[in-house]
């Protein structure tokens, strides 16, 4: 039977026993490779041991490496297994987290590149503060996907010490160690730490790029304003998308005193932008946002990037943030509906107006709007509303919205 079947019907037992006893080390590799994927299986405490074993006693260096990376794959003690026995310490579940710290520390100076990534691993997971000039030296690795693996535990850790060394990666021949970089920096976020990421807005990497964009809108200022209008040009759909998320991020954050400012400066930054880049990814903020400010703010900037009512999915997904329970939210929407204007605009508010089964705050705010923007027609409808309606919100703003329009003033 082949290896794939011993996969397919979870025989652990057997995977177990050509890891001890095949011949050839590319199948006892092969073995060791898929036994680390039974996280959840029945048999665990067995593959555990037999990994363990498999990598403190094999000849071959990619049968090691490939029990420990299974040892890794499974998660929670697994690995501590292996770094208690050649630690020679008891790392139980009752062991304290700097015990166990330690004894992953000791492993980074491991000869196998496997287990220090392993160990880089489980240092970031464990936490420690302790453990991050160790990780830190792993930056100057032999083996880029420990530098990587390193900078990543760090990011875990979030501690600013590490602020200097990895901003040292920003300039990593490989882009794997940029990006675990950028993303430990993004994470960080001290003002150094954000700095450092704007010079990555157009690396070669999009993955970098599209981290480094993230990042940007945890600033307080309007500093990477710039560099985000230049992101919406990117190549990449996900580097435009997480740049139109940083900006409605970045508009989130700023202090309230600056709000006003950054506002002006996003909108005048847009302006040249082609519309459909900023609008779609506003739209799908709007749709599925779960924070009122994040919220608030898209439902304000489309209403200053649409061209028109082309857009029918973005006016719709206005005429929705309407009936957000968040009031400021719904009073942007309106404001970005009075700013877009159109036939289809007045079309869709009138039918909220006139609809009885409508929150009658809902309603009251689509007739101000149409109040801004309707014509003669919109004004008769208006005036049948008033004949039709018992909703006392909705006959008051019917009749501010008349005396806007220039109709006929009722008592």
């Amino acid at each position: 039977m082949s290896l794939y079947q011993y996969e397919r019907e979870g025989d652990v037992q057997e995977l177990l026993r050509v890891l001890r006893e095949a011949e050839n080390p590319e199948v006892r590799r092969r073995a060791a490779e898929i036994l680390g994927r039974f996280e959840d299986h029945d048999e665990r405490d067995d593959i555990v041991r037999g990994l363990v074993q498999a990598a403190t006693g094999e000849k071959s260096d990619a049968v090691v490496a490939a029990a420990i990376d299974g040892l890794d794959e499974l998660g929670g003690d697994a690995l501590e297994k292996l770094i208690g026995k050649m630690a020679n310490v008891d790392l139980d579940g009752d062991a304290a987290d700097w015990v166990k710290a330690k004894a992953f520390i000791q492993a980074l100076q491991a000869g196998i590149p496997e287990l220090r990534m392993a160990a880089a691993n489980a240092l970031g997971e464990l936490g420690q503060t302790d453990a991050v000039p160790y990780l830190i030296k792993r930056f100057d690795d032999p083996d880029s996907r420990v530098k990587a693996r390193a900078a990543r535990a760090c990011g875990q850790i979030a501690d600013p010490r590490a602020t200097d060394a990895l901003e040292s990666l920003l300039s990593d021949a490989d882009p794997e160690v940029r990006r675990e970089a950028a993303d430990a920096l993004g994470t960080i976020g001290n003002r150094q730490a954000l700095q450092a990421l704007l010079t990555l807005y157009n690396d070669s990497n999009e993955r970098v790029r599209r981290i480094a964009v993230s990042g940007f809108g945890k600033f307080e200022s309007d500093q990477p304003v710039s560099y985000l209008v230049d992101a919406l040009g990117d190549n990449s759909g996900a580097v435009r998308r997480t740049a139109v998320f940083s900006l409605i991020e970045l508009l989130s954050n700023v202090p309230t005193q600056q709000s006003h400012t950054i506002r002006e400066a996003v909108v005048d930054q847009l302006a040249a932008t082609e519309d459909e880049t900023v609008v779609a990814p506003l739209v799908e903020i709007l749709e599925v946002g779960q924070q009122p400010a994040q919220q608030r703010n898209t439902a304000w900037l489309l209403g200053r990037v649409m061209d028109d009512e082309s857009n029918r999915t973005a006016v719709d997904a206005l005429i929705d943030a309407l009936h957000s329970e968040d009031q400021m939210t719904a009073q942007f929407a309106s404001t970005s509906l009075a700013e877009v204007g159109g036939t289809y605009v007045e079309k869709r508010l009138l039918k909220v107006a006139m609809d009885e089964g409508e929150n009658s705050q809902t309603r009251a705010q689509a007739v101000f709007t149409l109040g801004k923007i309707g014509d003669d027609e919109t004004a008769e409808r208006l005036e049948n509303l008033l004949d039709t309606t018992d909703d006392e919100m909705v006959r008051q703003r019917t009749f501010s919205a008349l005396s806007k329009l220039g109709g006929h003033q009722r008592s």
